[in-house]
């Protein structure tokens, strides 16, 4: 084994032993594979992390351009990469940190595509009426109303138990990133999807959401359930899981919710990650204001 790939397994245990989530902890392990691979091309030996100096760093990331990898993935490799060597300065096994002098590729300024509130209610209402013959049909509407209603990530909603829910005061305890504990109210069709599905053959302790054997859903899979029923009611393949989170704030502020209260929700560390929910509601007003106001058009918007 070689000393690089002895280092990236400590940085990826560090991660372990700081409750990072397995799905970070997955992304950093793959990306680094991807690292280590480019420098050992044809079976050679990797160099030294020591010996990896800025020139070499920008030699990889010219690499990941010349594939025409998406500004997105690109921004995420690096990242990993970034993390890494800052594992390694601070475990004192490299003098200077060159990742950190690697420029970011700008992410595209665009707004992510978000239904408006009619079109996923009916998606949400078209999943409760069971119109498919689903062999599970109580276990994905309430599925959706975690996902829409409460805001939560794929992750987090697969991840829930029985008890986390306190069914008098109608709260969730929630495992976000980082193995970070909150609490998220759920409203009454929440309630009444839980209550539907939680029949006395469900297990009273343990996963809420079961798949065909009984065992914990995956994330995997419920992302197929969502796409099923993207396609089937809405008509719309590329609402995902993430969409109806994204749906779930956007609503919220329009109807006038404050971002704090939006941050806490949702679980963000910083408000400026919730921030990205002002600019989808604010391109929606900008949108009414040009095809309403009469001196929209005078004003030069389009």
């Amino acid at each position: 084994m070689s000393e690089l790939r002895r280092q990236v397994d400590a940085f990826l245990e560090s991660l372990v032993r700081r409750n990072d989530s397995p799905h970070t902890i997955r992304n950093y392990g793959a990306d680094l594979d991807e690292f280590i691979a480019y420098f050992s091309p044809q079976g050679e030996t990797p160099p030294q992390p020591a010996a990896i100096d800025l020139l070499l760093l920008r030699e990889w990331l010219a690499h990941l351009y010349d594939r025409e990898q998406k500004p997105a993935t690109i921004r995420r490799k690096l990242a990993s990469t970034r993390a890494f060597f800052k594992f390694l300065s601070k475990e004192r096994l490299i003098a200077r940190d060159p990742a950190r002098l690697l420029r970011v590729p700008k992410a595209p300024k665009t707004l992510p595509p978000v239904p408006n509130a009619e079109i996923t209610n009916a998606l949400v209402d078209g999943v409760a009426e069971d119109r498919y013959e689903r062999p599970h049909p109580e276990r994905d509407t309430l599925m959706f109303e975690l996902l829409y209603g409460c805001g939560l990530r794929i992750s987090e909603a697969v991840g829930l138990n029985v008890e986390d829910f306190d069914r008098t005061e109608k709260w969730i305890r929630v495992r976000g990133k980082g193995r970070k504990m909150r609490q998220v109210p759920y409203g009454s069709k929440a309630a009444e999807a839980l209550d539907t599905y939680l029949t006395p053959e469900h297990p009273i302790t343990g996963p809420l959401l079961l798949n065909h054997w009984g065992k914990r859903l995956t994330a995997g899979g419920a992302r197929k359930i969502v796409n099923f029923y993207a396609v089937n009611v809405a008509g719309d393949s590329s609402i995902h899981p993430h969409t109806l989170r994204h749906a779930f704030a956007t609503h919220l502020l329009s109807d006038g919710a404050d971002l704090r209260s939006i941050q806490e929700l949702l679980g963000h560390a910083r408000l400026s990650t919730t921030q990205k929910y002002t600019q989808v509601a604010l391109a929606d007003l900008m949108r009414v204001y040009d095809k309403a106001h009469p001196h929209a058009k005078l004003s030069g918007r389009i």
